[in-house]
């Protein structure tokens, strides 16, 4: 199946090889871009150097790759990535961290259980608001510290999905954001429970429901296709 997914402008990363080696073919659509905030970073890198962070908490690949080079050589408190591709980002950098077992920010608290408690969190990620984070770590005794590093705009361009199959929606957002003119041939993916409750509110219903990850996607996507042979 050819793929368009939802990334942000040259974000696309190794998407083509990640589907390929699931039997598809797929390319990039944007919805978004990304627009980094210096200050926010230059602020966040400086907090780091003084040591007021008992742990960082990386959500998403981005903010990986964009600060990954500027922590290389800092001495570092505990590190947590999302998922393995944010992992991978900063692991190319030299930058040892664990890594979640579910790939949505809730989990993040659960993971460090009681270790949490006074612990001040340096979050470095977008300006889209994650409320149920920030109190999920307040309530169990952390101490957050948000870092919007950069912002999603929606870049108003229809996406071309003329030679698609199926669209992948990323996010919640990304699909909010979209400008696209649905076909009922068209497979409707959501990365995710979020991203499809999203969709779902928006009167879609995802025929593929995905845990978080590309890789989990495609693995429900194959098993929607063996199920559905004909559609």
């Amino acid at each position: 199946m050819r793929i368009a997914i939802t990334r942000l402008k040259g974000k696309e990363g190794d998407d083509q090889a990640r589907c390929a080696r699931r039997g598809h073919d797929c390319y990039a659509v944007s919805p978004l871009t990304g627009e980094m905030n210096s200050d926010q970073i230059e602020a966040f890198i400086q907090d780091v150097r003084d040591k007021k962070f008992d742990c960082i908490f990386f959500t998403s690949a981005l903010p990986a790759q964009k600060i990954g080079p500027l922590l290389h050589d800092l001495p570092l408190p505990r590190v947590i990535a999302i998922g393995p591709q944010t992992a991978k980002a900063l692991r190319e950098y030299g930058i040892f961290c664990e890594v979640l077992y579910e790939f949505y920010s809730r989990a993040f608290v659960p993971f460090l259980g009681e270790w949490i408690v006074d612990k001040k969190i340096g979050i470095p990620r977008s300006d889209v608001p994650n409320v149920k984070l920030m109190q999920g770590i307040r309530d169990a005794g952390g101490v957050p510290f948000e870092f919007q590093i950069y912002s999603l705009i929606p870049t108003y361009e229809p996406l071309d999905l003329e030679s698609a199959e199926g669209i992948m929606f990323t996010s919640a957002l990304s699909f909010k954001s979209a400008i696209w003119k649905r076909r009922e041939d068209l497979v409707l993916i959501a990365i995710g429970e979020i991203t499809a409750e999203a969709m779902e509110e928006a009167g879609l219903i995802p025929d593929v429901v995905g845990d978080g990850s590309l890789e989990g996607t495609l693995s429900e996507l194959n098993l929607f296709l063996l199920m559905n042979p004909g559609g």
